[in-house]
């Protein structure tokens, strides 16, 4: 047996974050024998020598492990058993261990430190699933803890920030971890030319409205009907699968179609941000194009021409392959955008967007209820009415709280709890209303929005203008000072820090140059966010260019459910 040889079991949730920083040929190339999902029970045979665990800190996953140790075959040569805690280590866990009485199994015990992952050119993302229910519902700061080491992490290899702007309790908790590492480290500063100017730390709970809206980009309809997995997404099969001639529908293939969604695929990169009204032009728009490279080979005469269309000939194909996926996606989304069900939900969302009618029970809710719907759909509407009343009256609370028990079963009350205690579902204090203010001080519905040619970041959702996007926006210019009143309106403090830079590390502008601002949302950012920041980027006269990091990418639906006490048992 080789001593090095080696069999990787996974915590099954971590596959997908390591997939996009370590392919299995690579793995390969070091000893990497055998790949298996950690499970119950006794491990599969594997001819290794060396047993690896990479999971995240657990304790239900430490019994699991200590299973598969105690079941371990004793006639066999015995193995070695190491564990790697991502993204920390965890004294609970080996307390576990040892009162498995396993700990004593393990060569090694360490840690892997995966804080942000690369999910595209311009997006870094925790994955860090639980990590707005942790802070918001648990009080739990872990995660918050993980955000300021990888921010470190990030100015040793890119020079220090030196302006922090943030909003909002979590943030306010970032800053102070990074400022006290910052000094604890104080020795050992990098001489490294900033590339960031400016870091943004927003809390997700100074704008709860954003998530619940339904995104209206390409990207954010395709996370909200299929839902998006560490950059690749899950399709149904039957759009794309190539009938030849003759064959029944039994030959059809029966698996979901997965696809990698990213900017390395030119067509997806163009189109992912659009408003989904505006990507049929640009698909028809680039059908004419491939159509006409294709017809280029019956121009090509001389040996030199030819040649030079061959060369071009797999770029072509890619291409083509391509536009028929995302023409096949764009009418599967089609089909769901154009229905009745989709428009009227759609209306609703948009009528107390505009504060319409916020104060009373909403009768498509009632009906949607009536007709049991999904219950996450309706949780997601419940919730946006109390965010845009800055809460419900007591009795129409309770009216969409007993209705929601007795068609959803009474198990749900936990959920309801939740939602309350994070600000998504509450009564209505004495206070007044405040989002008619924020409102109209944020320009966050803008009427007639451009779906096409867009001159403003509302086109993301049809007419509403994320609010953090805008408070990014207004940040850069005029500032926060211009706001002052809205910005005491939204919870928690927002402040500025300053960072000295070590001596000859300040940027020299050039004329015309961009600053460039990281963007960090603490507890989830939609893809429809991702799209306006993006398109600040790509304004001609903003002067600023936009990173954008998280702990994790979310929709309503799936942050929703990282509140619910039993998601795995939801209707």
């Amino acid at each position: 047996m080789d001593p090095f040889n080696k069999a990787i079991v996974w915590d099954e949730y971590l596959t997908g974050p390591f997939g996009l920083i370590a392919q299995y040929s690579l793995l390969k190339e070091h000893e990497v024998e055998k790949m298996f999902t950690l499970k119950s029970g006794r491990l599969p045979p594997a001819d290794v020598k060396n047993i690896i665990f990479f999971v995240r800190p657990r304790l239900e996953l430490m019994d699991i492990i200590a299973e598969n140790v105690l079941s371990e075959d004793k006639m066999q040569p015995p193995r070695e058993f190491n564990i790697l805690f991502v993204p920390r280590r965890s004294m609970l866990c080996e307390q576990r261990l040892k009162e498995q009485g396993v700990l004593g199994a393990f060569t090694n015990i360490d840690e892997y430190i995966l804080d942000l992952i690369p999910y595209d050119s311009d997006l870094l993302s925790m994955e860090s699933e639980s990590a707005f229910r942790e802070c918001y519902l648990e009080n739990d700061q872990t995660s918050l803890y993980h955000t300021a080491k990888g921010l470190m992490t990030l100015q040793a290899l890119y020079g220090t920030i030196p302006q922090i702007f943030g909003k909002g309790e979590c943030a306010r908790h970032v800053a102070n971890m990074m400022l006290r590492m910052k000094r604890e480290f104080a020795g050992s500063q990098t001489q490294i030319l900033p590339v960031f100017d400016t870091l943004l730390l927003l809390d997700r709970n100074v704008d709860l409205l954003t998530p619940l809206a339904t995104q209206l980009t390409y990207e954010g309809l395709i996370d909200e009907i299929y839902g998006i997995t560490n950059g690749y997404v899950k399709l149904p099969p039957e759009k794309f699968a190539q009938k030849k001639q003759g064959e029944g529908a039994k030959d059809l293939p029966t698996e979901p179609k997965k696809m990698p969604l990213n900017s390395a695929e030119e067509l997806y990169a163009e189109i992912r941000d659009k408003n989904f009204n505006a990507v049929g032009a640009a698909l028809s728009k680039k059908a004419k194009i491939i159509s006409a490279a294709f017809e280029g080979r019956h121009s090509a005469k001389t040996v030199g021409e030819i040649k030079q269309f061959v060369s071009m000939l797999p770029h072509m194909q890619a291409d083509r392959t391509s536009l028929a996926n995302h023409t096949s996606i764009a009418e599967l989304i089609k089909d769901i955008t154009t229905s009745e069900a989709f428009f009227d939900n759609l209306t609703v969302e948009q009528e107390f967007m505009t504060g319409v009618d916020t104060d009373k029970v909403n009768t498509y809710i009632e009906d949607c209820i009536a007709q049991k719907d999904p219950l996450l759909k309706i949780l997601r509407l419940v919730c946006m009415q109390s965010v845009c009343n800055n809460g419900l009256k007591q009795k129409v609370l309770d009216f969409y709280k007993r209705e929601i028990l007795q068609s959803y079963g009474y198990e749900h009350l936990l959920t309801l709890n939740n939602l309350e205690k994070v600000g998504l579902l509450k009564p209505q204090t004495n206070t007044r209303n405040n989002y008619p203010t924020i409102r109209k001080t944020l320009k966050l519905w803008m009427e007639d929005a451009n779906e096409q040619n867009p001159n403003d970041i509302s086109y993301v959702y049809s007419g509403y203008a994320p609010l953090s996007v805008r408070l990014t926006q207004v940040l850069a210019r005029p500032g926060w000072r211009s706001i002052e009143e809205v910005l005491k309106m939204l919870p928690g403090p927002h402040f500025e820090e300053r960072q000295q830079l070590p001596p000859g590390l300040h940027k020299k502008r050039q004329q015309g140059e961009n600053r460039t601002t990281l963007v960090f949302f603490l507890g989830g950012v939609t893809y429809a966010e991702i799209a306006a920041l993006r398109f600040l980027s790509h304004m001609e006269d903003s002067g600023m260019e936009y990173i954008i990091a998280t702990t994790k990418l979310i929709n309503g639906t799936s942050w929703i459910k990282s509140l619910m006490d039993r998601p795995d048992q939801q209707v």
